[in-house]
């Protein structure tokens, strides 16, 4: 047996209540007065009146933004050094973990082969390496292109 909803300003008359939902279409059936249903289903167990609605479909691909933020981590890109775990311990012997982070340093190099300078983040060991090596050797034993930098 199906009854009827009157519409009452975007919503929905059902007995005393006045349910409101965005542009739904509404199925409203008699039931058995079953608390527990179907997923996507209400049931209300003191009137037995089934609710039960088409949600909208979902786009085709999930929204994403054009552009990623670059994370500027703390490694260097030469040498491959990292933060190191290590314990803090107070006069009282209590340790706590800490990080020991990379000496990073922002620096422009002079690239013979491109005729420019590079601006580079790197640690100072791989400063010392560069100065040592040629950067063209260290950049080439790393795997780093310094056309894009």
């Amino acid at each position: 047996m199906a009854t009827t909803a009157v519409g009452v300003g975007g919503g929905v008359l059902l007995g005393n209540s006045i349910c409101f939902h965005k542009t739904q279409q509404f199925s409203i059936s008699k039931s058995s007065p079953v608390s527990v249903s179907e997923i996507g289903f209400v049931t209300s167990q003191l009137s037995g009146i089934k609710i039960s609605y088409n949600p909208p479909k979902p786009l085709s691909a999930p929204f994403t933004p054009a552009l990623q933020p670059v994370l500027a981590r703390r490694i260097c890109p030469f040498t491959g050094k990292k933060a190191n775990r290590a314990n803090k311990v107070s006069f009282s012997n209590h340790k706590t973990k800490k990080l020991q982070f990379v000496n990073l340093q922002y620096k422009r190099v002079w690239w013979e082969a491109g005729k420019r300078f590079v601006k580079l983040r790197l640690s100072t060991k791989a400063l010392k390496t560069i100065e040592k090596n040629g950067l063209d050797a260290v950049a080439k034993k790393a795997g780093i292109d310094l056309r894009k930098e």
